[in-house]
């Protein structure tokens, strides 16, 4: 049981940022990553994604967005390949293979217990594991009595095996506007949410959007610890999403009313037969490994401010949503977190 800095748990663009953010402080992270690569969830994604914000806007402390077009929206394996060479550039402890199945408060500091029966003593650590491991799935009526396949977007790949099917997507986000838009020239899709989908342009004067929120502060201004709630996703587009929902493909209806057998109602009384309800309805953190700490709410979300534990000010977490800002669960910005963090251990252990 050897003693370290930092644990960072997680090696997704979290994990790697809290490093880059930790080496700098002069401070010894040891990162562990529960699978064989340094990509966190990105590989598990689904085939089509594509980033929300630019490749200018889409990158981590110290390594630019490598490509030709710096206005392009990168693919799912453009980011994988850019996450995994960010991780061989950094000069900081990885370990694969390394699942952490509890944290235990140890004096000041913690003991962690891996898969397998290794233990890990560390001064501080960083909660990074993301959140795809949870997916959410809400209650929805008579969603348990449904006979057909429910499937949450996190287990979606392609469009092909779902070809001929009745296929509602639940959500009114970027992924699900993606999916069932994707869906729609190979099954009969209907897109449904209790809220209607808000579209936003990518572009505004000529500008990407991003550039705006980055311009007027409002990607960085710290109003996370004021939502209870957080707002409604908007949905990125240049109009193909829109024109889409707009000619059918994939039709758009409030949230059915009941479910029986295979059979949804719509709120308008009418009744059909579904194959598939796809649940593109978010995440929520994984953190099971926190919960002997006494460090999670009872609905597994964290007790923090700004990303610093409540409960142990050696415990920190990174890539929360809007942990401190919009920005925080995003390759665009997570890195001025893992900084605000790295500050706040740095300052800490050199108290302890």
């Amino acid at each position: 049981m050897g003693d370290v800095d930092v644990a960072v748990i997680g090696s997704g663009q979290s994990g790697l940022a809290t490093a880059h953010a930790l080496l700098r402080k002069g401070l010894r992270p040891v990162v562990l990553e529960a699978s064989e690569r340094t990509a966190g969830s990105w590989p598990r994604y689904y085939d089509s994604l594509t980033l929300f914000s630019p490749a200018r806007y889409s990158s981590l402390p110290g390594m630019a967005f490598p490509g030709g077009d710096p206005d392009r929206y990168p693919h799912r394996d453009e980011v994988i390949a850019y996450l995994t060479a960010y991780a061989a550039r950094l000069d900081a402890d990885i370990r694969t293979h390394s699942h952490v199945t509890a944290v235990h408060a140890d004096g000041p500091g913690f003991v962690l217990d891996l898969k397998g029966g290794s233990r890990l003593a560390a001064r501080a650590v960083v909660a990074a594991s993301g959140t795809f491991g949870r997916p959410h799935r809400p209650e929805l009526p008579g969603l348990e009595q449904f006979t057909g396949t429910v499937l949450h977007a996190a287990g979606y790949r392609r469009p092909q095996p779902f070809a001929g099917q009745r296929v509602i997507v639940v959500g009114a986000g970027n992924s699900a506007v993606q999916i069932a838009a994707e869906l729609a020239p190979t099954a009969q899709v209907t897109l449904t949410s209790r809220h209607p989908v808000k579209f936003a342009r990518p572009r505004i004067l000529g500008r990407d959007l991003h550039f705006w929120l980055k311009r007027t502060g409002i990607d960085t201004v710290p109003l996370g610890r004021l939502l209870r709630t957080p707002p409604t996703q908007l949905v990125i587009d240049d109009g193909r999403y829109r024109d889409a929902v707009a000619a059918g493909a994939p039709d758009r209806r409030e949230l059915f009313t009941a479910i029986e057998g295979g059979k949804v109602t719509w709120p308008d009384g009418s009744t059909e037969e579904a194959d598939t309800i796809l649940l593109a309805t978010g995440y929520r953190p994984d953190l099971p490994y926190l919960a002997r700490l006494g460090a999670l709410d009872d609905t597994g979300h964290p007790l923090h401010r700004d990303g610093v534990s409540s409960v142990h000010p050696g415990l920190t977490f990174a890539g929360l949503e809007w942990q401190r800002s919009l920005a925080s669960n995003s390759l665009r910005g997570v890195g001025r977190d893992a900084a605000w963090v790295a500050r706040h251990l740095a300052v800490h252990l050199s108290r302890t």
